[in-house]
């Protein structure tokens, strides 16, 4: 796929911005906070409807303004497309699809496929579980679109089942307190299954991937395991045995519910576990070893929407260059060759050879505004 144009209105610090890309490597070039990191934010909307920034949508708007919006044209095996995502100040959403406004956002995903690597990413190893979780929602997201409705059924569930627990909390519970929360049991145990069944299955086809690069990285002399800790033990893969095994362990932790007010049961919790060499990784080593976890990560996430999609992703870099040593940086940019089209920010040109400059369309950019030439004051 191919992303031959983006609009931006009112978003983060850019006015009115139209941008043509001539090339399959695109370099931002411009000082810190200018707006590189602002448009490859308004693609990754566009792939998955969410920021790796966790900005809420009145954060995304220009100061002053109600509504923003991304627009943008893509070239895929199938033809043109053209995208559009209106965000507003109330968090209410409009998106279309080739001029026609979708009933459901469910239907925008999977048209425009794009994997972000930003500085921020190395908290998928040293941070909170919740990081990792919402690493591997964004990428199921991609690979199964429908995802994106299953988890907002299962956090729907999880948020009235609390208020529930809330409201009955360090009471004694009657019987039709027992019997309210049986159903809501049921329900979360539903929704979660569904959570956790396609978590296990992207784990299972994305570790081995990611094992490999790491070794290609590191030149075989670590080994890297990904695995799927789900907070709901899971034998088997199948629905029946997963949603009891949910069911007897919300009965285990019931009397600790209602006392603490809040589930304590399901894939709100779960964890991935990163190791290398059989140590956890934010234990293990120098923070280019965990960086190097990191890049394997995301070319593994690469390669693997490409087999299912059929269609190689964007790779949108966000400063990275400057977090990796020098092999790292050589190992990343001749995976990349023409394979991926690449949006790529920097501070400066200096990491790249001669070679990535002349077949890069370079672009600078000062204060939310886009050229082709260098600014004056730059």
């Amino acid at each position: 796929m191919y992303l031959k144009t983006l609009q931006l209105r009112q978003f983060r610090n850019y006015k009115e911005q139209q941008i043509e890309f001539t090339a399959p490597k695109t370099i931002l070039v411009g000082n810190n906070a200018q707006g590189k990191s602002n448009l490859l934010e308004a693609v990754e909307l566009l792939a998955t409807l969410r920021s790796h920034r966790h900005g809420r949508d009145r954060d995304l708007i220009r100061e002053g303004e109600d509504t923003a919006q991304i627009s943008a044209s893509l070239k895929r095996q199938t033809g043109m497309s053209s995208l559009s995502l209106t965000l507003r100040r109330n968090g209410r959403r409009t998106v279309t699809l080739n001029s026609e406004n979708l009933r459901r956002q469910m239907d925008f995903l999977g048209v425009l496929n794009a994997v972000q690597f930003s500085s921020l990413d190395l908290e998928l190893v040293r941070g909170l579980p919740e990081v990792r979780r919402h690493w591997l929602d964004t990428l199921l997201i991609q690979l199964e679109p429908i995802y994106a409705h299953i988890l907002q059924q299962y956090n729907q569930v999880l948020r009235q089942r609390n208020a529930f627990l809330k409201q009955n909390l360090e009471i004694r519970p009657t019987a039709s307190v027992q019997s309210e929360l049986a159903v809501w049991d049921a329900q979360l145990a539903n929704a979660g299954t569904r959570v956790i069944r396609r978590r296990e299955r992207a784990i299972q086809r994305l570790a081995p991937i990611a094992t490999a690069w790491h070794a290609n990285i590191s030149g075989s002399t670590e080994i890297l395991q990904v695995k799927y800790a789900p907070n709901v033990p899971l034998e088997e893969n199948q629905p029946e045995q997963v949603q009891q095994a949910f069911l007897a362990k919300i009965q285990q932790r019931a009397i600790a519910e209602l006392r603490q007010g809040t589930t304590l049961v399901g894939p709100h919790r779960d964890e991935v576990e990163l190791t290398i060499n059989n140590t956890p990784a934010r234990q293990y080593g120098s923070q280019g070893q965990q960086r190097t976890l990191v890049l394997a990560l995301k070319l593994a996430e690469l390669q693997l929407i490409e087999e299912v999609v059929g269609e190689s992703p964007l790779l949108l870099l966000d400063d990275v260059l400057a977090e990796l040593d020098l092999s790292r940086q050589n190992q990343l940019l001749d995976t990349i060759q023409d394979r991926f089209q690449t949006l790529i920010t920097t501070t400066h040109l200096g990491s790249f050879d001669s070679q990535w400059l002349n077949s890069s369309q370079i672009l600078y950019v000062q204060s939310g505004e886009i050229s082709s030439k260098t600014f004056i004051n730059f």
